[in-house]
């Protein structure tokens, strides 16, 4: 996934000058997240813009991708741009604490960066990918629950072993986990990712687990369920 271009069924994403590339935790969020038709949809550091493109081809009416990178919302913008949704995403360059929509949305997505008191790259927008300090859970919880519609739901992609802390901020600032998925290489390893959601609401959450790949190494009938309206290979 390290090249220039990744091409997907319904749509190509161009990273170049894009410090996080295409990869799996993005594509899995993207496919897992529930979608209505029509919706509208807030992509919090939209990186290459893939999840947006991806809410779009799900159905939703309209798309707002923020990132805060220069370079990389210049990429996104042009992958946008070529897109067959070209008029139901918008891609705005600003720090998500700076933005003030006019609107709430019914559904905000997040792919965040999730190290924490980590070594630094000397690649200033890799570190805006990676590091939270440049999007902190507290920042991220609080401008979702502030701009979430009634009945509007945070969905994110995290690692496991960051679950629990995710789950304790989000529950201080008023947004309850009412689904998780587990994500699992194969049936016998630990969860390395999980699939986030939360509302406002409090109810008994949801929780499954999802086996990327069987104990032969092959790719398992619920991850290709998932995701092959996306992947070409599919």
């Amino acid at each position: 996934m390290s090249n220039n271009w990744f091409k997907f069924k319904r749509f190509t994403v161009n990273q170049e000058d894009c410090a996080m590339k295409v990869g799996t935790d993005g594509v899995l969020l993207g496919a897992w997240a529930d979608i209505p038709q029509g919706c509208s949809v807030l992509d919090i550091g939209t990186g290459t813009g893939l999840i947006a493109l991806m809410a779009a081809q799900k159905g939703a009416g309209s798309v707002t991708a923020v990132e805060v990178d220069v370079a990389a919302s210049v990429r996104a913008a042009s992958n946008v741009a070529v897109s067959e949704w070209a008029d139901r995403i918008a891609v705005i360059n600003c720090d998500i604490a700076d933005y003030h929509p006019d609107t709430k949305y019914d559904r905000i997505l997040s792919n965040p960066p999730y190290f924490r008191d980590a070594l630094r790259s000397p690649d200033y927008g890799r570190n805006l990918a990676r590091h939270n300090d440049s999007l902190s859970y507290e920042t991220l919880i609080g401008c979702s629950a502030s701009m979430l519609a009634d009945n509007g739901t945070l969905s994110v992609v995290l690692p496991y072993d960051e679950v629990e802390e995710f789950v304790r901020r989000a529950q201080t600032g008023g947004l309850y986990m009412s689904k998780r998925t587990d994500v699992m290489t194969s049936r016998c390893n630990n969860p390395k990712r999980s699939l986030l959601t939360f509302s406002s609401v409090v109810v008994q959450p949801v929780t499954d687990v999802l086996r990327m790949r069987d104990d032969t190494g092959e790719e398992t009938s619920d991850y290709i369920n998932l995701v092959k309206d996306f992947y070409l290979r599919f």
